[in-house]
């Protein structure tokens, strides 16, 4: 898989933040037939950083409602990728 293709976007939200800061693990949603190993290879060679684990997470589509139509949202994937102690991915950071 194209590892530019790998990665949609990465995820902000107060959990991350907090975990960005203290284990140096960062959140992305991903495709979800992106592999672990796609995973590790796309956010190397972007972000030139080393990941010593990545951990992924299927997230189902809620259902919402808009009147008496209901529908879901899409399933995704997510991916908590931990980074070598003393990389940083400055970016993400807001730096």
């Amino acid at each position: 898989m194209k590892k530019n293709l790998v990665l949609k976007r990465p995820l902000v939200t107060e959990k991350s933040t907090a975990l960005q800061a203290a284990a140096n693990q960062y959140f992305f949603e991903v495709d979800q037939k992106a592999t672990k190993h796609d995973i590790r290879n796309a956010v190397e060679s972007i972000f030139k950083v080393h990941v010593t684990s990545v951990r992924t997470s299927n997230v189902f589509g809620k259902l919402k409602r808009v009147g008496r139509n209901v529908g879901t949202t899409s399933d995704w994937k997510k991916a908590m990728v931990t980074l070598k102690e003393g990389d940083r991915i400055e970016i993400l950071e807001g730096k």
